[in-house]
């Protein structure tokens, strides 16, 4: 099945206000806030978004590295990956915008991207 459009599922670290202007932009998008899920180890929130088939953008660069080397490992799949530098919320939309524009959520599965 080919997935176009990529579900994104912001963890707690991500400014709310993201999740608010990719959906203005008509792109589904979560929050921990709005899942429940706040409080949750990067290891949950990783698996609540395979749970949900999102690609989960975050600022957390190394633990989510290394859970991605981990789920490559153990051939486990995950939907992606997005690692934002710490931006005005503004800038993080931009640069979000250019992968949610660009990359189908099938082209996402099992990668990790930076912006």
């Amino acid at each position: 099945m080919i997935d176009i459009f990529i579900h994104a599922y912001l963890d707690e670290d991500v400014d709310v206000l993201v999740a608010s202007l990719l959906r203005s932009r008509g792109f589904e998008a979560t929050t921990a806030q709005q899942a429940g899920q706040l409080g949750k180890t990067d290891v949950e929130q990783l698996e609540y978004a395979v749970s949900q088939r999102a690609a989960i953008p975050t600022h957390n660069r190394t633990d989510f590295e290394n859970l991605a080397k981990e789920y490559f490992e153990q051939e486990r799949m995950h939907y992606g990956i997005i690692v934002a530098v710490r931006n005005p919320y503004q800038e993080v939309v931009r640069r979000l915008l250019a992968i949610l524009n660009s990359t189908t959520a099938d082209e996402m599965e099992n990668q990790i991207l930076y912006v």
